[in-house]
């Protein structure tokens, strides 16, 4: 995903790199950051945050949980905005965030795709026009180095639908099913994931009626679009002081 956003940034005539940044153990550590583009970007990845943010404007960081807050920390007292899109946190983590965002501008989305956000528009008025009558299971297929599960898309895709129905996710979210489980409640979300190979991101949501089913699928063939969409959450920060933010509000989707 890294190599995904600098490849992006360098054919953005808007947008410069600043600095990249990875693991102290990573083989990348000293090289040029567009090495593997075939030319020089003047940019060494570094495995310092500080030096790594020297000059830059946005963090757009895609790691894990721990990592992503460590990095707001130092992004809060440098004054650096943050586009994240890091998936897996737990209630505390997004209430540390969220606590960030006090004195930053963020932009926190699961899924930056432009058209993964335009789903979850269309999954709302579904949810709205198909509020009783139908079940809603929700399917997403990565690949096998995927370390979370269901993905923060599906979870994503769960919220948006339950908020449209009036219900709490937590409490209707179906996420396992195994031997005789009885009869499907018809209030849950049932969630499934499938891992394996290189998919990069499926995500089909199912209302399943009587005599009919109607599927709103995302497929993903390119991690170019979470970059695209990053950039474009890059923009909507420019000139921000503070506050939360969404893709629906980078897209003018609210």
């Amino acid at each position: 995903m890294g190599q995904t956003l600098i490849e992006a940034i360098a054919a953005a005539p808007d947008c410069r790199l600043a600095g990249a940044l990875d693991l102290a153990s990573s083989l990348a550590i000293g090289n040029d950051a567009a090495a593997f583009l075939g030319h020089a970007s003047g940019v060494p990845v570094s495995a310092d945050l500080r030096a790594g943010l020297a000059g830059a404007h946005v963090l757009i960081d895609f790691t894990r949980p721990e990592g992503t807050l460590a990095h707001l920390r130092v992004c809060r007292e440098l004054g650096i905005n943050a586009v994240v899109g890091t998936t897996g946190f737990t209630e505390p983590q997004k209430a540390q965030v969220m606590e960030a965002a006090r004195d930053i501008a963020l932009v926190m989305a699961p899924n930056m795709s432009v058209g993964v956000n335009v789903t979850l528009k269309l999954l709302e008025m579904a949810a709205k026009a198909l509020s009783s009558g139908y079940d809603i299971e929700i399917i997403e297929a990565h690949h096998r180095h995927k370390v979370d599960a269901p993905s923060g898309t599906a979870l994503k895709m769960g919220e948006v639908i339950a908020s449209a129905l009036g219900r709490d996710l937590k409490q209707c979210a179906a996420f396992a099913r195994h031997g005789v489980t009885g009869e499907r409640d018809p209030s849950s979300i049932g969630f499934s994931s499938i891992r394996g190979g290189d998919i990069v991101g499926d995500h089909t949501v199912l209302f399943a009626g009587t005599g009919e089913r109607i599927e709103i699928t995302h497929k993903s063939a390119s991690r170019s679009t979470y970059a695209e969409g990053s950039l474009r959450a890059v923009r909507f920060l420019a000139g921000r002081k503070k506050g939360m933010f969404d893709m629906f509000d980078v897209l003018g989707l609210r």
